[in-house]
């Protein structure tokens, strides 16, 4: 139960402190005392949030190739669309389509790990 407990403490903070960071930087920027980029700030942000859930998942599915690759999908697509939106603040026009394009490799790799682990299953 401590192991639990501790998992889903620490992923309710990175969860928290990871949407404040993608909602609202400045705010955030301030209370650390940090720069306020706000470009590294989304992207910090959606990493946390991505960590939190895959602590989160790790309870409830026992494949770490899924948990993983699950993780990675969440982190990565939210990575996407945080270099989408902040596409005026620099970077490359195409980072957020081969962003994009791993999170659909990746999904497809789900899809085939999750499938691979239904037949496993006892009839």
């Amino acid at each position: 139960m401590f192991i639990k407990i501790t998992i889903v403490v620490g992923a309710a903070t990175m969860l928290v402190v990871g949407v404040w960071m993608r909602i609202d930087p400045a705010g955030f920027a301030a209370w650390a005392n940090w720069p306020n980029h706000v470009h590294f700030l989304h992207d910090a942000g959606v990493f946390q949030i991505g960590i939190g859930l895959m602590m989160l998942a790790a309870l409830w599915w026992r494949d770490v190739i899924a948990v993983v690759l699950a993780g990675y999908l969440v982190t990565n697509t939210l990575h996407a669309i945080n270099h989408l939106l902040d596409q005026h603040m620099g970077g490359r026009e195409s980072d957020w389509w081969v962003l994009g394009l791993l999170s659909v490799l990746t999904a497809a790799a789900l899809a085939v790990r999750l499938r691979a682990l239904r037949g496993k299953q006892p009839a």
